[in-house]
């Protein structure tokens, strides 16, 4: 069965606990409610599972592939010739062969757009080629593949700037403000605001270099640009999500749960527990100024959110919903107290002294994109002794939450 056939019997099943979820509620919860719903949320777990199978032994054909074992992503890169369109021909033409493959009209009019942009040879003694600034396109596509490595960033603001300068946004906490009411030609009271300044910086990430096998470059029928494209999502997506959520803030980007404060701290003895007054304590820890709009919920690993899904309310109904359609317009996320649920794997599992769970208004990180993702080709002895040519990426991104009123935070589970 094909994902998509896997998604559409998921998503069944999940409308159908969904109708009887909204028409069981409360007194009205019986056995034999729970068991509809154990046994349809057991056949959810076992399409995700299937799914899941299938997602990774299509990630699995880049791992080969970057481990020298370049087999399966041959049959993956196979496409109907012809089908690439402009941008993706140039692409192609350069990974392939470099700038002297490339048209001449293609050089002429990369020059003049400046989409993509010729870049100088580097300096070096190994004879590299050079660079090529990838087109607006093609930074799209990687951008989008780059979602499936980090929840976060589809809830995350993002920004995206020509040069890397730093960037500095004024913040003032007034949330504890209010005016007043003042007297016939009395004086008006003083409450200044304390103002303060979030940066935004940015640093450079690499893909890491990549050997790819003349086999597969000179093979017309298989698609390099997916070969590449597959690896740069990989690297780049995997260690910018995990700072996006865990970064330090100095030698990496300031992550969510670096910058968000404590909202709920675990009674003693749960070092890897959650009970459902926890959730909403946590929940009502955000002023409700920050509790309404479209990315406003939760965000957890799997496992945590494993735990979770064994939380039932004082009626003993299960917290969690589970959702269809997601990513469609008229699709519903995973819920948990009627809030949608988004997994990323950066964020940290449930030990002591863990902070595992974060709540809020999610758009208020914002993760910055420099527009310069530069693929560089290299055909120095280094690779041609073993019949390779050698590329690398360079990206640049950062990111923080840029506030201060308390938008986001998180459960920390007990240390004893």
């Amino acid at each position: 069965m094909s994902i998509q056939a896997l998604r559409e019997r998921r998503d069944a099943i999940a409308k159908n606990i969904n109708a009887l979820m909204a028409s069981n509620t409360g007194a009205n919860w019986t056995a034999d409610h729970q068991k509809q719903y154990d046994d349809g949320m057991a056949e959810v777990d076992r399409i995700n599972a299937e799914i899941k199978r299938n997602e990774e032994y299509l990630a699995k054909l880049g791992e080969d592939a970057a481990s020298g074992n370049p087999d399966g992503l041959l049959n993956a890169s196979i496409r109907t010739p012809g089908a690439q369109n402009e941008e993706s021909r140039v692409m192609r033409a350069y990974l392939s062969g470099g700038f002297a493959n490339m048209a001449p009209e293609d050089v002429q009019r990369a020059r003049a757009r400046r989409t993509p942009e010729i870049q100088a040879a580097m300096s070096t003694a190994n004879g590299a080629e050079g660079g090529y600034t990838v087109a607006v396109e093609y930074y799209r596509q990687l951008t989008e593949a780059m979602k499936a490595y980090g929840g976060l960033r589809n809830l995350a603001t993002v920004i995206q700037t020509g040069t890397g300068a730093q960037m500095n946004f004024p913040a003032a906490d007034a949330t504890a403000e209010e005016g007043e009411i003042v007297g016939e030609n009395q004086p008006v009271g003083k409450q200044d605001t304390a103002f303060g300044n979030l940066g935004l910086s940015v640093f450079k990430y690499s893909s890491k270099s990549i050997a790819v096998p003349f086999e597969l470059i000179q093979d017309s029928m298989f698609d390099i640009e997916l070969y590449i494209r597959a690896l740069l999502a990989m690297r780049l997506g995997r260690i910018t999500s995990k700072h996006h959520v865990i970064g330090n803030g100095t030698t990496q980007p300031t992550g969510l749960i670096t910058a968000a404060t404590l909202g709920k701290a675990a009674s003693t003895g749960q070092l890897t527990t959650v009970g459902y007054d926890d959730l909403v304590d946590l929940e009502h820890s955000v002023d409700p100024v920050y509790r309404n709009g479209p990315k406003v919920g939760w965000l957890m690993h799997d496992q945590s959110l494993k735990a979770v899904r064994k939380i039932k309310d004082t009626t003993g109904r299960p917290i969690f919903v589970p959702g269809y359609e997601q990513g469609n317009p008229g699709g519903a996320p995973d819920r948990l107290l009627n809030r949608p649920v988004q997994i990323d794997q950066a964020m940290p599992q449930m030990a002591a002294n863990a902070k595992s769970i974060a709540f809020g208004d999610f758009s208020k990180y914002t993760i910055r994109e420099v527009m310069d993702l530069t693929l560089f080709r290299m055909a120095d002895s280094k690779y041609i002794e073993n019949g390779q040519i050698g590329f690398v990426a360079f990206n640049r991104q950062g990111g923080n939450l840029i506030d201060i009123g308390g938008a986001v935070k998180y459960y920390q589970n007990s240390a004893t």
